[in-house]
């Protein structure tokens, strides 16, 4: 059975708005992982092993630590720079610090500037893939452990990086099911 007229319109619509929805759903998730894979707007890339090759040159890295408006944590960088050979395994510590009464869950966001160093810079473990809870005045250093490709040196425009600035900005995210009970006995308590 065809559909004519107004119900033919309805039909078309309902489905433009469920395709538009679909891909505006899927966005968000495709687009992070266009980012990671091909390091395009500063996103450093994911790896399992260090490099296998150490050059003699070196490069600077800069650590910055920022929160998103509504987090109550204070977090920074314990070292703001450090110097490393390029291919290098780098070990940096950052610190957060909870100074509210209640637990509250962060995730990080990051990103690498000049945004041409993002396809060379690579993380192998980083606090930032996992969701972090801090309880009520707990402060813990967080380790990132990254190298600088050694391909950086030879690409057309990786070659004028002489230093990469690594961002994380923590905003704050639901706590997990087993804190949430947490939450409300510290709120309870209080009153």
């Amino acid at each position: 059975m065809a559909l004519s007229g107004p119900a033919k319109t309805v039909a078309q619509t309902v489905s433009l708005v469920v395709v538009m929805g679909g891909l505006a759903w899927a966005s968000v998730p495709f687009y992070d992982w266009f980012c990671r894979v091909t390091g395009f707007g500063g996103v450093p890339g994911q790896v399992e092993v260090s490099s296998d090759e150490i050059l003699d040159q070196t490069i600077k890295i800069r650590f910055d630590g920022t929160l998103n408006d509504n987090m109550a944590w204070e977090f920074k960088p314990v070292e703001r720079e450090m110097e490393i050979r390029i291919g290098e395994t780098g070990l940096a510590f950052y610190e957060a610090y909870n100074p509210t009464d209640r637990p509250i869950a962060g995730q990080a966001s990051y990103n690498v500037t000049p945004y041409t160093a993002g396809a060379f810079f690579d993380k192998i473990d980083c606090f930032c893939f996992t969701e972090q809870v801090l309880a009520p005045g707990e402060r813990v250093q967080m380790p990132v452990s990254f190298f600088v490709d050694p391909e950086i040196v030879t690409d057309r425009d990786g070659q004028y990086v002489h230093t990469i600035t690594l961002s994380y900005t923590f905003y704050e995210i639901d706590l997990p099911e087993g804190y949430a009970s947490l939450d409300a006995e510290t709120t309870t308590d209080l009153n």
